[in-house]
């Protein structure tokens, strides 16, 4: 079991900038997966991934294959009130899910 956050590198954020978009993104997807997923994930090392994409479009195409997976899964929408314009699309939290499921969405994407 695992949770991913796919991140959009073409934003330019900064380490401490991602690591709040990411920790958005956690909870978000977090809190809309499956009960028996979150225990079981709980009851393991609460793995987390953190992948990258280069643009908007990657997460979008990601999202849909998310809901056709039946994946919980939350796109981060900025404030604008830092480093990046408002409504910006920076984050998409996967999971928790089994490790076979999210590598078939994101096994191409390189770690962040």
């Amino acid at each position: 079991m695992k949770q991913v956050m796919v991140v959009r590198t073409d934003l330019k954020m900064g380490k401490g900038k991602i690591a709040a978009q990411c920790c958005h993104a956690s909870l978000g997807s977090y809190k809309r997966c499956d009960k028996d997923k979150i225990k079981k994930w709980e009851n393991e090392a609460y793995a987390k991934v953190v992948l990258k994409v280069p643009c908007v479009e990657k997460l979008f195409e990601l999202k849909e294959a998310a809901i056709a997976n039946n994946i919980a899964n939350y796109l981060v929408t900025d404030a604008g009130r830092t480093q990046i314009p408002a409504s910006s699309i920076t984050v998409l939290g996967l999971g928790p899910d089994e490790d076979e499921i999210l590598d078939k969405l994101t096994g191409d994407l390189k770690l962040l």
